[in-house]
Parts: C-alpha cells; structure tokens; sequence
C-alpha cells in the first residue's frame, strides 16, 4: 500500500482551546524522507497508532479510534492527543482519499530522542482488496501468548491493551501461522484463554448470540467489532464480553475476525478443524461495515 497523502501534525495541548487547527498542519511529499534519524518511533517502536477504514472519501469510526488512540496514549504515557486537531486532521487527509476502499493511518510518536514534543502524523493510502477473504474466509491457528491471563493486572510496564507500533510479535505470529498452513492466529493465554488475533478482534457466534473476549487481559477494544455488535443488537440479536476458554472454540456456530480495513472475515477452520459459515449472513455484516458508518 504505498501512501498517497501525508500530514504532519504540531500537537496541541490536550486542553487547548480553538477550533482551527490548520496552521498545526503541514502536508509533506509521502515519497520524501520526513522524520529525524533520532526518531523513538524507528528506533524502539516507541508510540502508538491507530488505522482507520475510509470507503467513499467517509473516515469509520472516527470517534471510537480516537478515544482508542487517547486511551493507548494514557497507558503508554504518552502527552494525551487533542481529538479536536486529530479529528481536524483526519478530515483534511479524507478530502484527498478516491472513490472505493483506503485506509488512514496516525501515529503519535515519543518524538526525538530528548526532543521537547511528541511527533505526530496521518498518512492516507489505499486499502488493500480483501474481497476474497471477506468471501471465502480465512483458516486460523492458535498460537501461546506467553503469558497467562493474570499477566495484565500485574504488570502494567508491558503496555498490554494499547495499539504501540511495536508490532513485529504480531507479524511474527502470522509469519507463524502460514508457516504452519493458516492465514491467520488466534492468540491464547498459557492458562487457556482467548485473546484476539495480530490484527484483529474474534467474534464467535452461539445460537442468536455473539460473543467476544472481554478487554481485560491485555486485549484492544476492537473498533469494528464495537460497531458489528450494535448492528447485531438492532437485528435482535444478543451480544456480550465473556472470558473464552481454548476448549470452548470447537462448540461455535460461526467465527469471524473483524477488523477497520479488512472488516468481517469468516473463519473456515481453527487448528485444523471446520468451522461452519454463513455466506449469505457475512455479506450482509459486511455490506453493512461497508456503509457510511460515525
């Protein structure tokens, strides 16, 4: 996905009050170099980020990736980001995105290595076609966390629950997961819990009801998922947060990962064993992420 479009960003006090932020922006060649070599966020991975789905030229969820983004920048202890300028932002950067499928993607980085402010960006590029696999599904892995679902509540320094740019675990995982025959990886706690996969939130169906991991070991509250499940709720549907044993998968109706770009993917099988699928069903959740969506 090369980027079409960038914005540098000059953070704002959190509390700063104005409604014009244009003069905080700066619009930089996406093929130019554009960030210090003393940058933390190449350095160490030392910042958080968000990716936002854009269908249409219309940013999803630009609420709840932004109260994501400033409860990322609590747990990391990172200055606590302006939602006014970044969602001002996020609408300068929307105007240059085309007809079909993009993604926007900001980042808010520790900044310079003993540098006075953070550094902050959005950059905007076109979203990858994921037509097949929201059609013919995905088979997936579990994979060990490495830690048991304790860990969160006991130590907080791992930074469990935030969306960091430190992602090579999580692409290591995938890496992983195809080593072993799948598309994907479901990751589980050392005492047999569920989580959510690299990249994406799970969603399970039992009957009429659609369940989730609950976020409290360390998991991301899933923006699409949030959305998929108010959706669900209108159709009459129940919806919930339970803690997911490993054992539990082999007695689901349906599975999905869910997330921003790739929306709803149905899970064919897990570990090798047959997931049953809706196809009929899964179009219409994602006909339905595919709307104009706040």
């Amino acid at each position: 996905m090369a980027t079409t479009f960038a914005l540098m960003i000059q953070p704002a006090e959190a509390d700063a009050d104005r409604t014009d932020f244009a003069d905080t922006f700066a619009s930089v060649d996406p093929e130019a170099p554009a960030l210090s070599v003393g940058e933390l966020s190449t350095q160490r991975g030392d910042g958080i980020f968000e990716s936002i789905g854009v269908v249409d030229g219309h940013p999803q969820e630009v609420d709840a990736h932004l109260d994501r983004l400033a409860h990322s920048a609590r747990i990391c202890d990172l200055p606590a980001p302006n939602l006014a300028q970044w969602r001002a932002a996020i609408a300068a950067v929307a105007a240059h995105a085309p007809a079909g499928e993009s993604v926007i993607k900001l980042i808010l980085s520790r900044g310079i290595e003993h540098g006075p402010t953070p550094t902050a960006w959005v950059t905007l590029a076109p979203a990858a076609d994921f037509t097949a696999v929201r059609t013919n599904g995905i088979r997936v892995v579990t994979l060990d966390r490495g830690y048991d679902s304790t860990v969160p509540a006991r130590a907080p320094w791992l930074l469990l629950g935030a969306k960091t740019l430190s992602y090579a675990v999580n692409m290591a995982a995938l890496r992983e997961a195809r080593r072993r025959g799948a598309d994907d990886a479901i990751f589980v706690t050392t005492d047999g819990f569920v989580l959510e996969a690299p990249t994406a939130s799970l969603v399970l169906r039992r009957g009429d009801r659609f369940i989730t991991p609950a976020p409290t070991g360390g998991i991301l509250h899933g923006t699409t998922q949030l959305s998929m499940f108010a959706y669900l709720e209108e159709r009459g549907y129940e919806s919930g947060y339970e803690q997911i044993t490993t054992t539990s998968l082999a007695t689901i109706d349906a599975a999905w990962l869910v997330s921003s770009v790739r929306l709803a993917a149905p899970i064919t099988s897990i570990d090798g064993s047959s997931i049953p699928t809706d196809a009929a069903f899964t179009a219409e959740l994602n006909a339905y992420l595919l709307s104009a969506r706040d």
